[in-house]
C-alpha cells in the first residue's frame, strides 16, 4: 500500500482547489501526484520518496509536461474544469477569469496585480513599476499566435519532484496559460537538468527555436509575485525581465 502525505492549508478551501488543478493535470499523466482524499481544509495525496533526479528522468518529465499542456484548456485563465471556487498561486489568491487573448489575461491577472501589490507594501519603487506596467501593456497589446495550454501554473524546481517511478509535478496553480510559462518558471528557479527537460519536452511538442529569448516574458508573473511575498530582493529581477520583455517585444513588432 502507498504511503500518503496530507497537508491542511489555510487559505479558504485552498486542499479543494489543488486537489481539483491535480486531477485535471492528472487527466493527461500519471505523473501528477495522485489525490486520496480531499476535504475543505484538508489534502491528502500519494507521498513521494525523493530520489537523485537523472538525465532521462527529466526527459521523461520534459515529456510528461508537453502531454499535459496539449490537454488544453476551454481558455486563457480557465480554472481547472468543474472547478468554481478560490484560485492560488502558493498562498496568495489569483484571479481565473476566461479570456480569448493571452496577452490580457497574462498582463491583467497575473503580473499587474502582483506588481501593484509589491509597490504598495514598498517592495517595488516607482521606476520599477513603470517598467513592469510598460511591459504588460506590450504583452497585452502583441497577438500571440499559441492556443489555450492545460499548464501547471506553478512550476519552479520544488514542484517537480523526482521518485523512485519518475517524475511528479505537485502544488499546481493549474489554469489554461501559454505553454511556455511552465518552462519559463523552470528555468526561473534553476530546475536539475533543465536541458534535458526541454529535451524531452521536444520529443512530444514543438517548441519555437527562439523560445528562450521569451523566457523573460514568462518569468514577469512569478517574480511578480515574489517581489510581494519575499521582499524588494525579486525587485530588480523582477524590472530587469521587464527591461527584457519591452526590448523583445519591439524587435518582435
Amino acid at each position: 500500500m502507498s504511503e500518503i502525505f496530507t497537508k491542511r492549508p489555510r487559505e479558504e478551501r485552498a486542499a479543494e482547489a489543488e486537489a481539483a488543478g491535480l486531477q485535471w493535470l492528472r487527466q493527461a499523466s500519471d505523473a501528477v501526484a495522485e489525490v486520496v482524499a480531499v476535504g475543505m481544509n484538508t489534502l491528502t495525496t500519494v507521498r513521494v520518496q525523493p530520489v537523485s533526479p537523472t538525465k532521462e528522468t527529466a526527459r521523461r518529465a520534459g515529456r510528461e509536461l508537453a502531454f499535459i499542456h496539449l490537454a488544453g484548456a476551454d481558455a486563457f485563465g480557465s480554472p481547472p474544469d468543474g472547478w468554481e471556487g478560490p484560485n492560488y498561486i502558493g498562498i496568495q489568491p489569483q484571479e481565473c477569469r476566461p479570456t480569448p487573448h493571452w496577452g490580457l489575461f497574462y498582463a491583467e491577472q497575473r503580473v499587474l496585480p502582483f506588481a501593484r501589490a509589491a509597490h504598495r507594501v514598498g517592495h517595488l519603487d516607482r521606476d520599477g513599476l513603470d517598467w513592469v506596467e510598460r511591459a504588460s501593456s506590450a504583452v497585452a497589446e502583441t497577438h500571440w499566435d499559441v492556443e489555450p495550454a492545460r499548464i501547471h501554473g506553478d512550476l519552479w524546481s520544488g514542484n517537480l519532484l523526482f521518485g523512485a517511478d519518475g517524475p511528479v509535478f505537485i502544488d499546481p496553480a493549474a489554469h489554461g496559460g501559454h505553454p511556455e510559462t511552465d518552462l519559463g518558471m523552470l528555468a526561473l528557479f534553476g530546475a536539475p537538468h533543465l536541458d534535458d527537460i526541454y529535451a524531452g519536452y521536444r520529443e512530444v511538442r514543438t517548441l519555437p527555436k527562439d523560445f528562450r529569448e521569451w523566457i523573460p516574458v514568462h518569468q514577469l508573473h512569478p517574480l511578480a509575485v515574489h517581489t510581494y511575498t519575499h521582499g524588494p530582493g525579486y525587485a530588480r529581477p523582477l524590472t530587469v525581465a521587464a527591461m527584457a520583455t519591452c526590448e523583445r517585444l519591439d524587435r518582435f513588432r
